[in-house]
């Protein structure tokens, strides 16, 4: 699995489009993405992040960055969205940040 992070807007899903050759309805098909906001709903981190370690392309939006959040709640999705894409860093084979639609390789090689 290759996991795709960055800020909001910056490219990532053009870039996992180009990189593996894909197009729209190969991304819809073989990659999740936007899973951050699916941290919030999710009891269990783990089982979430197996289940999305499963599909070939996983990408999150970065939201440790910035102002914290004055709202509880709205701290604990955060806390909860950067502790699955730690989850899922640990299980993807290649992780690459993409910032201003240039790809940065923290772990594995770009297919």
């Amino acid at each position: 699995m290759i996991f795709f992070f960055g800020p909001l807007y910056s490219g990532k899903r053009e870039l996992a489009k180009k990189l593996l050759g894909w197009d729209d309805a190969a991304l819809e098909k073989n990659c999740r993405w936007d899973v951050q906001d699916l941290a919030a709903q999710e009891m269990d981190l783990e089982a979430l992040a197996d289940r999305l370690a499963a599909f070939p392309a996983v990408i999150a939006t970065e939201v440790g960055s910035g102002v914290v959040p004055l709202d509880r709640e709205e701290r604990q999705n955060r806390e909860k969205a950067g502790r699955l894409s730690c989850l899922l860093s640990q299980r993807a084979d290649t992780v690459v940040r993409v910032f201003c639609g240039l790809p940065q390789v923290l772990k594995g090689e770009l297919p």
